[in-house]
């Protein structure tokens, strides 16, 4: 993609050009010159001829179990008894079966329309509605639910971004986990946040709640994130995840793989991760995920590659040799794969459940 003639690109055109928005208006985003746009890839078909999306098979390795037994049974009946909302299902996660079995679950709080336009996801984007003061107790009471009738162990927490607000939704962010840790005692909270446009006094209001991880992904590499994450900053993210790890709090962060990068890329992030978080503590951060893009539709942006299962054993193998304690990479890895296991071995969730 070369610049226009005045050396500079039409961002806002391509970005809308290449998410039509189905419902909700024009997201409020912040978008940063690019050094780099995949538009010329995704296919547009809110105008002309409907482009069509040639079908790319699935390799063997892309299956995931059929959900079943006793405690993705026990789990189901409570949420869909008190018509509870789990990401798992919204998003089809693909190890819901394994997870609810388990007893691991992901909700999603501040709404279900986003401020921003990324590449990757398929979260509607518009002006969302107006914050819902009442959903901490709701979905304290959710979990407590879920706790004490389906033995829920371990809870991800996300969220839209919600630019519009100016905390980005800190305040909601902190009440629930404080609420959800006094109705769950002896459950581990995890939270996957935004970057609150680098506002460190929202994102000091949710360390402060001290939930057990706080994870905030990068996403993809550092050259990839004007196509992927346009609205967001590749140093920005590094720096929020080097303040959680600060202070004290076991810090995570994923990528997914297959949208474009090299495994060059993959290994230098990792470096650049390792790297600006271990200022200070030296310590950095400790739980890396690593996973399979499947691209949502055909609005989206398109898979470059499937990444075979020994690419992905050989980030696992490079990640733990550059210091991440705990690496999931996988096919059908997302941000809360084995989430429960990585709150058992880095956090005093255990102690908390003897207690």
């Amino acid at each position: 993609m070369t610049p226009s003639a005045t050396g500079e690109f039409d961002v806002a055109a391509r970005t809308l050009a290449r998410h039509p928005r189905p419902l909700g208006g024009d997201p409020l985003k912040r978008v940063d010159r690019p050094v780099l746009s995949l538009s010329g890839m995704v296919l547009n078909n809110q105008t002309g001829t409907p482009e069509q999306l040639a079908l790319k098979r699935k390799p063997p390795w892309l299956k995931a179990k059929v959900p079943g037994g006793a405690g993705f049974t026990r789990l189901k009946g409570i949420i869909d008894e008190h018509r509870l909302h789990t990401v798992c299902q919204e998003a089809g996660c693909p190890n819901m079966g394994e997870g609810w079995a388990r007893g691991v679950a992901t909700i999603m709080i501040l709404g279900d329309t986003c401020t921003r336009a990324c590449g990757f996801c398929n979260v509607k984007t518009g002006r969302p509605q107006a914050v819902d003061k009442d959903e901490p107790r709701r979905v304290a009471e959710s979990l407590r639910l879920m706790y004490e009738g389906a033995n829920l162990k371990h809870v991800v927490i996300t969220s839209v971004n919600r630019d519009e607000l100016a905390d980005g939704g800190a305040a909601i962010w902190a009440e629930t986990i404080v609420r959800s840790k006094d109705a769950c005692p002896g459950m581990s909270i995890e939270v996957l946040i935004p970057d609150f446009e680098g506002n460190w006094a929202a994102l000091q209001m949710v360390i402060d709640a001290r939930p057990h991880i706080i994870n905030h992904n990068l996403e993809t590499v550092r050259r990839m994130y004007p196509a992927v994450r346009p609205s967001a900053k590749f140093d920005r993210s590094l720096e929020l995840l080097r303040r959680v790890r600060d202070q004290g709090v076991v810090a995570k962060t994923g990528i997914m793989v297959g949208i474009g990068e090299t495994d060059a890329e993959v290994l230098e992030l990792m470096d650049e991760v390792r790297a600006a978080t271990s200022v200070g503590n030296g310590v950095g951060v400790e739980i890396l995920t690593i996973g399979q893009y499947l691209q949502p539709t055909r609005n989206h942006l398109p898979i470059e590659r499937w990444v075979t299962p020994e690419q992905f054993a050989m980030y696992k193998d490079e990640g733990l040799r550059r210091g991440f304690k705990v690496v999931e990479s996988g096919p059908l890895v997302r941000s809360s794969y084995h989430a429960d296991h990585q709150a058992d071995s880095l956090t005093d969730i255990l102690q908390s459940r003897r207690g």
